[in-house]
């Protein structure tokens, strides 16, 4: 770390440039605080390449990790975090799960509205994937409909696979662009910054301890947020005396259905258009058309391989449930936690929908992927580690990233994030006197 950055004065510390601590730093910014940010991944342009997209994702043992039951569990590691590579989603907050804890979100997340691209995909949008699956299942009465996405759509382009890999046109929103803007206003970024652990004195927290470049760094401020995600965050804490961080979680289990028809010839579409939740059985579903590298890898994973030059027709549905609480993250940040017999049933019966509804689109061939997970988080859970303020056991450390979600989740959590980073920035800038 250079001279000056040492030297500098920073009114609050953020780590991880996520969702949550993005919404943070953009608040804060905008009142005229400097903010630095400190990130673990690589800062790189975003390139939308498969090689750039495995770095982020695809290393074992930090941004992939398994479980005993070698269930895959996918975090993004980079400037950005896990938003450089999601499908965009918006689906609102559980309102009244948060408000049971005294938090309203409501007038946050019509902020965030007003200030983003919240829609959903216009019809030229929509791939003929997307489109084949909606239409057969609204054909058997699903409430089957196009998702919320945060998306510049005027920058999209057709016949392109690169969300899944990263949008290198600026279409789809990510936190890099909050951050972006909070740097335009003095504030900094330090990418390759490995955080160990928040220094406290007399239980207030001040100070961060971070390597960068094999060197390591101490640096302090007022206030420090942990937004290092489900799996970092609670290895932080751990490490700065918050023993109680990594127990009882979520990790969103899914399984994706897929057959092939012989009138489609794409397998190029901006994926999740569309799709139903089923809130009684706590799962949703959704088209999912994945790249064809990474198509070939799940169906090599289940011995498929007499389906891998059948991408470009294949009609893929995701599954994704709502699991329930258990487990615990080893010191290195090991995955301990079994899909349990519960949520794996849950995953098949939608298995059998999806199945339905890809035979009335007119597939065979169907088949499902073996399990995986995306979007832990409860590891420091709101009521238990955390306020409703999303303050820690320690004066002037804050959470706001998955791991303060309370109870149990099942939905991508962008728009959830953000509005909590919004909420955050508010109360830090107003009831901890950064606000003068």
């Amino acid at each position: 770390m250079n001279t000056l950055m040492m030297n500098a004065s920073f009114d609050a510390i953020i780590v991880g440039s996520g969702p949550g601590g993005a919404a943070v730093a953009h608040e804060l910014s905008k009142l005229g605080k400097r903010v630095l940010v400190l990130e673990k991944g690589a800062g790189d342009k975003i390139k939308g390449t498969p090689l750039q997209c495995a770095s982020i994702a695809l290393i074992p043992g930090e941004s992939l990790l398994f479980t005993q039951q070698f269930l895959a569990l996918v975090r993004g590691i980079a400037y950005g975090g896990s938003s450089v590579l999601y499908y965009a989603c918006a689906f609102d907050p559980p309102y009244e799960m948060f408000e049971s804890y005294g938090i309203d979100l409501r007038s946050e997340v019509e902020q965030v509205k007003n200030e983003l691209p919240v829609a959903p995909l216009s019809d030229d949008l929509v791939g003929p994937a997307a489109r084949r699956i909606m239409e057969s299942a609204q054909d058997l009465g699903y409430a089957w409909h196009k998702l919320p996405k945060i998306v510049y759509q005027e920058k999209c382009r057709l016949n392109c696979d690169k969300c899944t890999m990263g949008c290198p046109y600026g279409a789809k929103w990510t936190s890099r662009m909050y951050i972006d803007e909070a740097l335009g206003r003095g504030s900094s970024l330090l990418t390759g910054s490995h955080v160990e652990r928040v220094v406290a004195h007399a239980g207030s927290a001040n100070a961060v301890k971070f390597t960068k470049a094999g060197k390591t760094h101490e640096v302090t401020a007022p206030v420090i947020v942990l937004a290092a995600g489900g799996i970092g965050t609670p290895l932080i804490l751990r490490n700065s005396g918050i023993a109680g961080a990594g127990y009882n979680f979520f990790f969103d289990p899914l399984i994706v259905a897929m057959g092939e028809v012989n009138d489609i010839n794409c397998g190029r579409e901006f994926p999740m258009a569309a799709g139903y939740r089923d809130e009684e059985e706590g799962y949703i579903m959704t088209d999912l058309v994945w790249p064809r590298w990474i198509f070939s890898v799940f169906a090599s994973e289940v011995l498929r391989f007499d389906r891998l030059a059948s991408h470009c027709r294949t009609l893929p549905i995701m599954i994704k449930a709502k699991d329930g609480l258990g487990g615990h993250l080893a010191m290195r940040g090991g995955v301990h936690k079994k899909l349990d017999e519960k949520d794996r049933k849950k995953l098949l019966r939608g298995y059998e929908r999806a199945k339905g509804i890809l035979q009335n689109a007119g597939a065979r061939h169907i088949f499902k992927t073996w399990f995986m997970a995306t979007h832990p988080g409860g590891t420091a859970k709101i009521g238990d580690l955390v306020d409703r303020d999303l303050k820690t056991e320690l004066n002037n450390l804050y959470v706001c990233d998955c791991s303060v979600i309370p109870e149990s989740w099942g939905l991508p959590p962008t728009l959830t994030l953000i509005a909590l980073g919004k909420r955050l920035g508010r109360h830090l800038a107003i009831e901890s006197g950064l606000l003068h």
